[in-house]
């Protein structure tokens, strides 16, 4: 007898896991032809040369975090000291040990930040708990290498939330004058 199937169970997070590998979900190409008109051998060489390019770097799943009680994203904008060089190098690798923090890159504008982390939690809370036993109780000298932080809550409702990959290609088409 077949057991019930559930969103998070581990056979479901496996194939989740292994549509985020190279090369393991391809696009239907009869879809494709039936969106845009072409023909099968032009949308297939067009997607060839896409991915030869670089341009295109992969497919997978679009999962909404919230469906798994996931209800909070966290944006931390920080001005760090980033000339203490093997701190830095310690403060990645316990980045790279931590699923929840998904994003972390670096920050240029008119202010003093030069990183934005991006996290993923079930509640302020538990965001706070674990940053603190993850990274400030457990790294010495975090408090010379982070000199100012602040922290952003991604709430709904969302006013506008398209993906990138989209933005982009409308971008492109209107500068081009393709609409």
């Amino acid at each position: 007898m077949a057991g019930v199937m559930k969103a998070g169970d581990e056979v479901r997070l496996n194939i989740l896991s292994a549509l985020l590998k190279q090369n393991s979900v391809s696009p239907n190409i009869k879809q494709l032809q039936k969106y845009t008109g072409y023909h099968k051998a032009t949308i297939k060489a067009s997607l060839d040369f896409l991915v030869n390019e670089g341009l295109i770097t992969g497919y997978g799943p679009k999962v909404d975090f919230r469906k798994f009680d996931y209800k909070l994203e966290v944006l931390v904008l920080m001005q760090a000291d980033l000339t203490k060089k093997e701190f830095f190098k310690t403060f990645l690798s316990e980045i790279k040990k931590d699923p929840h923090l998904y994003s972390l890159t670096s920050l240029a504008g008119s202010g003093n930040y030069n990183l934005v982390a991006r996290h993923i939690y079930k509640d302020v809370e538990t965001f706070h708990k674990a940053v603190n036993k993850k990274y400030f109780e457990k790294l010495d000298g975090i408090h010379d290498f982070i000199k100012r932080r602040d922290i952003v809550y991604v709430t709904e409702p969302y006013f506008k939330m398209e993906s990138r990959t989209g933005a982009m290609i409308k971008i492109l088409r209107e500068s081009r004058g393709y609409d």
